[in-house]
């Protein structure tokens, strides 16, 4: 279906190919701006990290109009890596908010001119309580930037916008630098994957942070056949245990190959003549325990199979699970249901 537009008078509609190279100028110009900010990264970057890191609370991110959209995503993915964090409006802050800043917070500000004055009276009353201050600006000589006990400079480039006045570039830099600061410091907390498993219980990252033992069948439901057991047999365990596929041990109880619905079809003229050993796929996939669901889900797709083996941390040949792309599936749903459960009401609660 094609696009309609509206055109005032006699204004020419734009070719698709005119927007496209507006969209990448736009792009590039910002993107330009980025690897400018990377190189002019210096010691302050390394005193703004120090503070949180050594904060006693939390991070309080503040910011006026885009300024302050930019800083509920810092504080976004401060809080989701580790570090805790809160927005501070500074309109609502002249009105009372102040009262959420406490000693030991650590406060970041947002300003690309460096002389909004809502954020200003934020700094003052910082420094009453003695909280460190780190300024996000372009201006290196601005009161915001004067102020700050660590002052990080964007560097002096171009808004995207073509009048060079709606915030882009510089919005654009104060998110990346904001990553910057949140992705550098949860590094040097050391924060694993079961930590941010813990921040993140629902979604697609909670599903995919899931570790791989909380799906797998195991026990009873595993699928696993002797290497000289006759394929008849063989059969009789796939169709029992519903997973299509089954794993083929040793004498020793390891994981020598498996026999999927694609081996049987290579091998359907002679399947009632031949043991498992004769029919298996050798060396196939599997995931230790302690793997998660995202990098299970990966390798299935990797390898276009449906199932894998999962194996014992300290011996991957002993069989220990099995994992379906069905129960990754089922988890999914399962967190989507538990997210949903939050906002629906208990209708057998009294």
């Amino acid at each position: 279906m094609a696009t309609r537009y509206k055109c005032d008078g006699d204004t020419p509609r734009p070719g698709a190919a005119d927007l496209v190279k507006q969209g990448r100028q736009v792009i590039r110009i910002e993107g330009a701006a980025l690897g400018r900010l990377a190189d002019a990264l210096d010691d302050a970057f390394a005193d703004a990290v120090r503070l949180i890191l050594a904060a006693d609370r939390r991070v309080v991110v503040t910011g006026m109009g885009k300024s302050g959209h930019v800083a509920r995503k810092i504080v976004a993915t401060l809080s989701a890596t580790g570090s805790p964090a809160m927005f501070l409006h500074p309109a609502e802050a002249a009105h009372g908010d102040l009262g959420m800043l406490t000693p030991g917070d650590i406060v970041l500000v947002l300003s690309n001119s460096g002389s909004t004055p809502e954020v200003c009276a934020i700094m003052r009353y910082a420094r009453t309580l003695g909280c460190a201050v780190v300024a996000m600006t372009g201006r290196p000589h601005s009161p915001v930037a004067r102020a700050a006990d660590v002052t990080l400079l964007l560097p002096d480039a171009r808004e995207a916008c073509p009048v060079n006045i709606a915030p882009t570039t510089s919005t654009t830099m104060m998110l990346a630098l904001g990553d910057a600061l949140a992705v550098t410091v949860m590094g040097l907390r050391g924060i694993s994957r079961q930590r941010i498993q813990a921040l993140h219980p629902g979604g697609t990252i909670g599903a995919s942070l899931t570790p791989v033992e909380d799906l797998m069948h195991q026990g009873d439901r595993l699928p696993l056949v002797a290497l000289g057991m006759p394929m008849r047999d063989v059969l009789m365990v796939m169709t029992e245990k519903s997973m299509g596929l089954a794993g083929v041990i040793d004498d020793r109880g390891r994981l020598a190959g498996v026999i999927t619905d694609g081996d049987l079809r290579r091998h359907i003229d002679s399947l009632m003549v031949s043991r498992a050993v004769d029919v298996m796929t050798r060396d196939p996939r599997t995931v230790p325990v302690g793997s998660f669901a995202g990098d299970a889900r990966a390798m299935l797709a990797e390898a276009r199979i449906t199932a894998l083996f999962v194996v014992a941390r300290d011996d991957p040949g002993r069989p220990v699970g099995m994992l379906h792309i069905h129960d990754l599936a089922r988890c999914d749903i399962a967190v989507s249901a538990e997210c949903l459960s939050l906002v629906t009401p208990d209708r057998d609660r009294p």
